[in-house]
């Protein structure tokens, strides 16, 4: 299996467990660990882990792409990040299914973007299936916070700190606790 065969897979939500799919996926950790290592392991400047990023997503990074690590993934290849997105220490992006970050995007210490869920049938615990998490523009991911698979969150929202989002979050919003609920609206200058 090649990574364009993989990423077309993980689009369609089947679940990972077809021929050659945990095999790849098991490479692929194994090298996105090898730069988390790299990563993690010294003082870099925010050149060099650009770098390191761009190596990390199998894609280049914009240049005002800034992150403080430790950083944390078990894929690597499937994750996208806009202009001007700050990722705080201790972030955890399992990508498999696809992290998109949009122009502006704030993600605070320790968050969790899991792309992965398990079958919820005994029989079916093993399989995993993925479905994307999307941030749109400007959206602010208080510390700690965990964003589950298959959540879209709109321009200008913000999740906040500690809070699990199970679902959609509508732009301009506020959302907060486990699972997140709407707090208010948020009002954008025109």
């Amino acid at each position: 299996m090649t990574l364009p065969e993989f990423l077309d897979y993980v689009k369609t939500g089947r679940p990972l467990n077809a021929p050659g799919i945990p095999e790849f996926m098991n490479r692929m950790s194994d090298e996105a660990r090898k730069v988390t290592f790299r990563i993690n392991a010294a003082y870099h400047s925010q050149e060099e882990l650009r770098e390191l990023f761009s190596e990390l997503f199998g894609k280049p990074v914009p240049p005002t792409f800034r992150c403080f690590p430790p950083f944390y993934t078990d894929f690597g290849k499937n994750t996208t990040v806009g202009e001007n997105v700050f990722v705080n220490a201790c972030c955890h992006f399992q990508d498999h299914g696809g992290v998109t970050l949009g122009d502006g995007c704030l993600i605070g210490h320790g968050v969790v973007f899991a792309t992965l869920n398990h079958g919820f049938a005994p029989e079916d615990r093993q399989t995993c299936y993925p479905k994307p998490i999307v941030l749109g523009k400007n959206v602010w991911v208080g510390s700690n916070a965990t964003i589950l698979q298959g959540v879209t969150i709109g321009d200008n929202a913000v999740v906040a700190a500690g809070a699990v989002v199970t679902k959609d979050v509508a732009a301009n919003t506020v959302v907060g606790g486990v699972p997140a609920k709407f707090i208010k609206h948020i009002e954008v200058e025109k």
